[in-house]
């Protein structure tokens, strides 16, 4: 069994007993999230790790937008509840990369990419680069930030 998704149960029970309703919510709804996963599909299967992580990390966008369009209607009060949520669900998340972190696999990237081909990538190969630097991010970057500097890098 995926180990995330032990520490997820063993935190919702800490949550439960501590009476902390505000994250026992939010690991209900994301165990609730990866079960969902699980069952989708021809079969049920259990999910790995970075399958989990993916999940969560869906799930702390959906808040993260659901926050801005709140804060957007000037819904405040809704707003700071999807953002605090949202903040439970990064505490299981892996540290996103910074802008220049993210810049230098991407070059890395295009590197590998380039060695396969035997020339410089251009913005036809855009989809190969991306499945290159989503790899070497592996969930620590948004895949717009990604599409934007790779994009960038190969105009460039």
């Amino acid at each position: 069994m995926a180990e995330l998704k032990e520490k997820l149960r063993a935190d919702l029970s800490a949550a439960m007993k501590q009476r902390d309703t505000a994250v026992t919510g939010v690991l209900r709804m994301a165990l609730a999230a990866v079960g969902k996963e699980e069952v989708s599909g021809k079969q049920q299967r259990e999910l790995s790790d970075d399958e989990v992580l993916k999940v969560l990390s869906k799930e702390a966008k959906k808040r993260d937008e659901a926050s801005e369009a709140f804060r957007s209607a000037g819904r405040d009060e809704q707003a700071d509840s999807e953002a605090s949520e949202a903040e439970v669900l990064r505490r299981y998340l892996p540290q996103q990369l910074s802008d220049d972190e993210l810049s230098s696999l991407v070059t890395e990237a295009i590197a590998e990419v380039e060695a396969e081909s035997g020339e410089r990538p251009g913005m036809k190969q855009m989809g190969q680069v991306m499945k290159a630097a989503n790899a070497k991010a592996a969930g620590r970057a948004e895949g717009g930030k990604v599409a934007g500097i790779v994009k960038a890098q190969l105009q460039g």
